[in-house]
């Protein structure tokens, strides 16, 4: 063999070693991370060549599968009622991914989360059985708010306030995930996203927008809780006639000037006097302000598991004296989803102890085996039960006496709050309409926060007593009288 032939020869072994080295590098160190790569398309074959797992409300699936007839995609997602359970589902596609507790939990309920395989399962590299997720919604008070949203646009929560079980979590408009789960869904995906995807945008967690005077039980609690208010029945000395600090500009109140002026904090809470609480803020500063806003989740992004973001605001950069004492109303930057008004009144309904909300109190495998708990969350203290009944007591007057009539249920103690938050440059977007309220009957407790963005009312009349009230009072009943 000559020198030229011995050289190709090696030159070839040489290649061909190096190829087997390069298929056992690929098969045996970057097969695994090819077969879970998400732009495999066996993958997502794989997720729908079986029927998923389940979401479950009140012991009921608000989900299913049914048969494509297709060759790649043998099943396809389904939904009961799927614009009333949206928000909380969320969507299922198999063109455009998932969302909410779909894509939560999306490896659950496809069957590939590898809690769910069996010994023989990764033994042969099986899909398993899916698995369930079983919600804290109840039916009913969904349904409730669901139904009193009707011809409004807006959104509510209800949270059950000593547990953190999230009832309730209603939009309108809302959509139907069931239009979109097939692989050839493209007119309506385009539907759903007109108009900047308002169909699809979860405000009641994902759109925090100006609070208006439901923040002010935020101030409230910041000055029972910092001494500069000892007792609600005892006159701020606060006059009607009041200028915002740092400026020569009048901060009127719905009331009017002489109705707030010198009120005591109850009266103030009552007749939601701006004047009392921009002075509340500006007495107590934008760090002790930002302190009791943060522990009532202000500036933390919520999981639910699902996550509420982007989070609820106190502004953290530097303000200026008159921006502070805006801040008080729940104007200039502060921002809250109902979501977050709701932990505000739960947390004054609970004593003063904020438990962490949750949507999903199970997750479970095929046979039921419980994957994941959320039945004991985390809770804190955020404010004394001192506080806290102090707060409730002039909020019972607001219910009873006050904006708060409308949210009245028969035999159950009711406390409330109004708001109407400006919008625009000289508030020239119609204001948005807030209430946010707790109720307690036989031992049952609920709250619920509202905001309506847009309704047929008259702007003269928008406000949260009479927009918002309505329908907190439904879901507050469906809930008490159950």
């Amino acid at each position: 063999m000559n020198k030229t032939i011995r050289r190709a020869s090696v030159f070839c072994l040489l290649l061909v070693l190096a190829l087997l080295v390069r298929v056992t590098w690929v098969q045996a160190y970057q097969g695994q991370a090819l077969a879970d790569d998400q732009n495999n398309r066996r993958n997502l074959i794989g997720k729908y060549e079986n029927p998923l797992g389940n979401i479950i409300v009140g012991g009921s699936a608000v989900t299913g599968s049914t048969k494509t007839g297709g060759r790649d995609f043998q099943y396809k997602r389904t939904y009961t009622d799927g614009p009333l359970y949206g928000p909380i589902t969320g969507y299922s596609s198999q063109a455009y991914g998932s969302s909410m507790l779909e894509g939560v939990y999306k490896d659950v309920l496809n069957g590939s989360d590898p809690r769910l395989k069996s010994i023989m399962d990764t033994l042969t590299n099986k899909r398993a059985d899916p698995g369930n997720v079983l919600t804290t919604i109840d039916s009913a008070v969904q349904k409730a708010g669901y139904d009193a949203l009707q011809g409004k646009q807006g959104s509510a929560v209800a949270i059950d306030p000593a547990t953190g079980e999230i009832l309730a979590i209603v939009n309108n408009p809302s959509f139907d995930p069931g239009r979109i789960t097939g692989a050839t869904d493209e007119a309506a995906w385009k539907e759903l996203n007109a108009d900047e995807g308002r169909a699809m945008e979860n405000v009641a967690l994902r759109k925090p927008q100006a609070p208006g005077s439901t923040f002010k039980l935020v101030t409230l609690a910041a000055a029972i809780e910092n001494g500069l208010v000892t007792n609600i029945d005892t006159p701020t000395s606060i006059p009607g006639d009041y200028t915002i600090p740092g400026t020569r500009t009048k901060l009127p109140s719905e009331a009017g000037d002489a109705a707030c002026h010198n009120v005591s904090p109850r009266t103030a809470l009552k007749l939601s006097c701006n004047n009392v609480f921009a002075e509340f803020a500006h007495t107590l500063g934008q760090d002790k302000m930002r302190a009791m806003a943060e522990k009532f989740g202000f500036n933390t992004v919520q999981k639910i598991p699902v996550e509420a973001r982007p989070a609820s605001k106190y502004p953290s950069k530097k303000m200026s004296v008159d921006q502070v004492a805006q801040s008080g109303i729940g104007q200039f930057d502060v921002q809250a989803t109902p979501l977050q008004m709701a932990m505000v009144a739960a947390a004054i309904e609970n004593g003063g102890k904020l438990v962490s909300p949750y949507e999903v109190s199970e997750v479970t495998d095929s046979n039921g085996n419980v994957l994941e708990s959320f039945k004991d969350p985390k809770s804190e203290q955020v404010m004394s039960a001192r506080t806290a009944s102090m707060i409730q007591d002039a909020m019972i007057t607001v219910a009873t006496e006050g904006g708060g009539k409308n949210a009245l249920v028969q035999g159950a103690e009711v406390g409330a709050k109004t708001g109407t938050a400006q919008r625009g440059v000289n508030n020239s977007i119609s204001p948005l309409a807030w209430f946010t309220s707790y109720g307690k009957l036989n031992g049952k407790q609920i709250v619920v926060a509202v905001v309506i963005d847009r309704s047929d009312t008259d702007r003269s009349e928008i406000g949260g007593g009479k927009l918002a009230a309505p329908v907190a009072q439904k879901m507050m009943e469906a809930w008490l009288k159950k």
